[in-house]
């Protein structure tokens, strides 16, 4: 006999039957609607993460472009040669033409110096304020920085201190001559570091032993020099070493005493890299979306019950499981179209602001003729090449030209293909949600809401249907009770015989 819910149940104690076992058959057979919720809910499950995996496909893919051909840089890499790397060096920035520079070296940039005297006189045991007007190099406004000296720093604190504050300075004690030693980090003409009360001065020239021209620190003689060169027979000058002029970034290393040459010319190699990862990266896209809109459907395989499962190895699970998954975006059309946009967005030519048009096939890429490869890209490196040496800027153009309208034919490649990856993303979110939607916020997630009510009525059902089989065959024990007591009656009354 069971107690379930405050009520008596009788397992075939009278009778007996496996009642617990006829009861779980006759659920099962019962249970067989709830069974295919489930199912279909977790169907729906599967196919909004298919969904979902797509859209990151289509994401990764939007990032490549971005990072790659969307970029103007990407078609203006140059390589760069010095005929005297050991006093010159180049890189290009953001040049678009190639030049040829003669730079000849008169003086290097040099740092700001301060040193110290050798009698340095600081003691702790006194907090103090210290407050600097700094002026940086080819600056002309100052600044003001203030330094908190604590009554229990050491001479290594306030060294540390002065380090890490906004004064732009580099400080270290000279073990050998007993000095500090201060120096500006950024080289140039004009640095200044002005004491702006009493309290500073003090510290500054007393303690710390620095020499002042009243409130100015005084450098030592010859530091804080301008970079002199002549560029092309031009002599000018800046404050660091390192300088950009018209998109190249120069390095001066040392004098010279004849003109070093600088070169640039167009890096066609990375050019052609950059181009051929991205037909690659399509390609691959093209037989991603593809593969999940022909994948099998397997409709033998279902979800899985739990029970199911305990039957099977982890194995077993995993292979059955694989055709389960299989084909829940077979024939999609929103993949199907979005496909279809991005052959589109390849093969449509772009027209220029002057009515130039521009065609893939003009750089040597083209369709890959066998149409089971589904419109995938190849390349004729050659004639890419040649094209890039004569106007990399061109192949910049068919990419990411926006045209003289804004329509989708004056649009460069790469920004149909972004506005079509995101047009496609934006139909999944709306069928199949993003990580951050609620399940009201999609279709397959509002069917799922859908589903669980439908789960949670039948799971009622189910529980009423099963009380009423206890029941039954609790009001069946409890007759046949009844009837062996009657015989029993019945067989005393007549005396036992």
């Amino acid at each position: 006999m069971q107690v379930n819910n405050s009520q008596m149940r009788f397992a075939g104690l009278i009778s007996g039957l496996d009642t617990e076992s006829l009861v779980k058959e006759l659920m099962n057979a019962e249970r067989t609607p709830l069974v295919k919720l489930l199912q279909k809910k977790q169907l729906l499950e599967w196919q909004r993460d298919s969904y979902r995996d797509v859209n990151k496909l289509l994401k990764d893919f939007d990032t490549f472009i971005f990072d790659g051909i969307f970029r103007q840089s990407t078609f203006m890499k140059k390589t760069v040669s010095s005929s005297n790397e050991n006093a010159v060096t180049a890189r290009a920035i953001n040049s678009s033409a190639n030049v040829s520079v003669q730079i000849q070296v008169e003086q290097l940039a040099t740092s700001e110096v301060w040193v110290s005297g050798s009698d340095i006189a600081y003691t702790a045991g006194e907090a103090r304020t210290l407050t600097f007007h700094v002026t940086k190099p080819g600056q002309t406004e100052a600044t003001e920085v203030t330094v908190e000296i604590g009554e229990n720093d050491t001479i290594d604190d306030v060294i540390r201190k002065l380090n890490r504050s906004g004064l732009g300075v580099t400080v270290f004690y000279d073990e050998c001559n007993k000095n500090l030693v201060m120096t500006m980090n950024e080289t140039g003409e004009g640095a200044k570091i002005e004491l702006a009360d009493r309290n500073t001065i003090d510290f500054m020239t007393n303690e710390l032993k620095f020499t002042a021209n009243g409130n100015v620190l005084q450098s030592i003689e010859g530091s804080g020099k301008n970079a002199k060169f002549t560029i092309n027979g031009y002599a000018t000058e800046r404050t660091s070493n390192v300088f950009t002029i018209n998109g190249i970034e120069y390095t001066l290393k040392n004098v010279t005493d004849n003109p070093v040459t600088i070169t640039t010319a167009t890096d066609v190699d990375s050019i052609v890299d950059a181009v051929v990862q991205f037909v690659n990266e399509y390609n691959k896209l093209i037989d991603q979306l593809h593969a999940k809109i022909t994948e099998p459907r397997y409709r033998n395989f279902p979800p899985l019950t739990d029970e199911q499962k305990e039957e099977m190895s982890e194995k077993q699970i995993e292979l059955w499981e694989e055709k389960a998954k299989s084909g829940l975006l077979r024939n999609d059309t929103i993949i199907s179209n979005g496909l279809n946009q991005m052959r589109l967005d390849i093969y449509t030519p772009v027209e220029l602001a002057d009515g130039t048009k521009l065609y893939l096939a003009d750089f040597g890429i083209t369709a890959v003729k066998d149409y089971s490869q589904r419109g995938k890209l190849v390349i004729d490196e050659d004639k890419l090449r040649e094209k890039i040496a004569e106007d990399p800027m061109k192949l910049y153009e068919l990419f990411n030209s926006t045209g003289a309208n804004s329509d989708h034919a004056s649009m460069g490649i790469a920004q149909r293909l972004r506005a079509t990856t995101k047009q496609v993303t934006l139909r999944i979110e709306e069928r199949a949600g993003n990580s951050t939607r609620t399940n009201q916020q999609f279709v397959l997630g509002r069917n799922i809401i859908d589903i669980d009510k439908q789960i949670e009525r039948m799971q009622e059902r189910l529980k009423k249907i099963e009380e009423r089989y206890w029941r039954q065959f609790t009001a069946m024990e409890q007759a046949i009770q009844r009837a062996n007591m009657q015989s029993m009656f019945l067989f005393e009354q007549f005396g036992g015989y």
